[in-house]
């Protein structure tokens, strides 16, 4: 599987931690959003959440100034879910920071439950 690299973000001094590196709860929210951003666009709603983040693998720390970008693929298409993987990478050395591997979201109708996206026709699983 092919991940796609659309974004970017500069490690600004407000992005750090005690320790002068990117503290893992803005790029946990980073992550989030630009899945989340993906998933619309795949699945043609903005009506989705979050559903499963698996364990997040922190390989090395990125400090101020660097440039990180988010790379995301799909794993799974489901009738009311996609799964993906995301990897977050020094821009520069190409260095693997991050990596989770699955990470699911949910088209909701307006009472919040589970309902087909744009991309049903295509699931690769039975129920989601």
């Amino acid at each position: 599987m092919s991940l796609i690299f659309r974004t970017r973000k500069l490690i600004k001094p407000e992005d750090l931690n005690g320790r002068n590196t990117l503290f893992g709860g803005r790029l946990m929210s980073w992550i989030d959003e630009e899945c989340a951003i993906y998933c619309a666009c795949q699945m043609q709603t903005h009506h989705i959440v979050t559903k499963y983040i698996s364990e997040m693998n922190f390989m090395a720390p990125a400090k101020q100034g660097d440039i990180i970008e988010i790379g995301v693929g799909t794993v799974v298409i489901g009738r009311t879910s996609l799964t993906l993987c995301c990897v977050v990478r020094d821009k520069d050395t190409k260095d693997e920071l991050i990596r989770v591997d699955k990470l699911v979201f949910v088209a909701v109708n307006e009472a919040g439950k589970p309902t087909r996206h744009a991309l049903a026709d295509k699931a690769t699983e039975v129920a989601a």
